[in-house]
């Protein structure tokens, strides 16, 4: 890395759509013969045991859409939303948008959010009393993460009515993915409060949890933010990405410090923003042999970028020492 001390972005391609998949010969089975334009919405192609049943039951059916890029629906999102009687969205526009790039019906169509959802909650159950199957989406990746999904979750739980959850996208573990921080243990903490000092004494409460932290957060407010973070949290190793799955994805890694400074004079970027923050850094500063196995064992399959960014990352140690001990070592070695 040739300035390690500068927090710096990468930007991923994106798949417009599906591609054809490489050749290899002959295909031994009938789930490998598939190519992605044979594959139906009602899995009519897929081996038996990956079918989805043809005719769904009363009951609720939390489905996660993509969190940007269309093409990430699932196969089993896509025959949910086709067989449901009602479905529940934030914001009709953007799930009507969905719908018809994937030649749905949107007329079955509901809002159901936070401003409504005790209203909207009370005939939603109703429709499900009277033996209707209601599909509940969000505008974006896994319901009931950030909205109020949980409340009809509960109610049904409370009248004995199905809940059942169809998988799919979420910023929270695409983000993960993206920071390559550790994801053994991490905690979701949602959006932090607007006002400072709210969010200062909020950043608290967290600050001794031992885990990856992710966080969600407006554009606006991103640079003071990170700015409270560093205060607050410390020098500890972050992630911000926005606009994931999209055509302008991007992914920026460094310090807190780091990008509080970037993103002050940067200012608010565009899109939506998840941001992750790696847990307390330890008090206990590795040696230097401590530091030269580490790199040793990173060169063996990584770049001395990627293994210095790494390691300076896990031990909190400056990335430009880390980079010029791991570029010293892969000189000795000649790896």
């Amino acid at each position: 890395m040739a300035q390690p001390k500068k927090p710096h972005a990468t930007k991923s391609q994106k798949n417009s759509g599906a591609h054809e998949p490489e050749k290899h010969g002959k295909k031994s089975s009938v789930s490998r013969s598939l190519d992605a334009q044979q594959i139906t919405a009602d899995g009519s192609l897929l081996p038996e045991a990956s079918k989805p049943p043809q005719q769904l039951t009363q009951g609720l059916y939390i489905v996660a859409t993509p969190i940007g890029n269309a093409a990430d629906i699932t196969l089993r999102a896509l025959h949910v939303l086709k067989s449901a009687d009602v479905i529940a969205c934030e914001d009709t526009r953007v799930t009507r948008k969905l719908l018809q790039i994937h030649g749905l019906d949107s007329s079955r169509l509901v809002s159901y959010h936070e401003h409504n959802a005790d209203k909207m909650g009370s005939r939603i159950i109703e429709q499900l009393k009277s033996g209707k199957i209601v599909a509940l989406v969000s505008d974006a990746g896994t319901p009931m993460i950030n909205d109020p999904g949980y409340r009809l979750a509960e109610t049904c739980r409370e009248e004995a009515i199905a809940v059942e959850s169809i998988p799919g996208p979420s910023a929270v573990t695409n983000a993960l993915v993206l920071a390559g921080l550790p994801t053994d243990r991490f905690m979701y903490c949602g959006f932090p409060p607007p006002k400072q000092g709210k969010r200062r004494t909020w950043l608290g409460g967290v600050i001794a949890v031992d885990a990856t932290l992710v966080f969600l957060e407006s554009p606006q407010r991103l640079a003071s933010s990170l700015a409270d973070m560093a205060d607050v949290l410390g020098p500890r190793a972050a992630c911000v990405t926005r606009e994931m799955t999209k055509m302008f994805e991007e992914v920026r890694h460094g310090t807190l410090p780091e990008l509080a400074a970037h993103y002050a004079g940067a200012g608010a970027p565009k899109g939506e923003v998840t941001l992750v923050v790696g847990g307390p850094i330890s008090d206990e500063t590795p040696d230097n042999d401590d530091i030269d196995a580490r790199l040793r064992t990173a060169l063996l399959s990584e770049s001395v970028r990627e293994a210095s960014q790494r390691i300076a990352m896990e031990t909190g140690l400056p990335r430009r020492d880390i980079y010029n001990r791991a570029l010293a070592l892969k000189a000795e070695t000649g790896q």
